[in-house]
């Protein structure tokens, strides 16, 4: 197992967990920003005005896209232990 090996399989794990999680993370920057933009036409200043509806977004995308996120986490994981005689060797 050489350097470039692992550096690879590093860099799998971290583009699974940025495409299992982008969902929620832009839903989440779109709520965030037209709240943002809310709070300051009206000058609202109240900082569980961001949260709630963050929060209600991310919770909602996880029960939309939770089953596509589940299945990419499975591939991942299918792929990593049925090439696990490359990992040892």
């Amino acid at each position: 197992m050489n350097s470039e090996f692992v550096i690879q399989l590093a860099s799998e794990a971290v583009y699974t967990v940025l495409k299992a999680s982008a969902p929620m993370l832009l839903l989440a920057l779109i709520v965030g920003l037209i709240i943002s933009v809310f709070q300051a036409a009206t000058q609202i200043q109240e900082q569980t005005l961001a949260f709630v509806p963050k929060i209600v977004v991310v919770l909602l995308s996880i029960l939309v896209f939770g089953p596509w996120i589940l299945q990419t986490l499975i591939d991942y994981t299918y792929n990593l232990l049925n090439n696990l005689y490359k990992y040892i060797s």
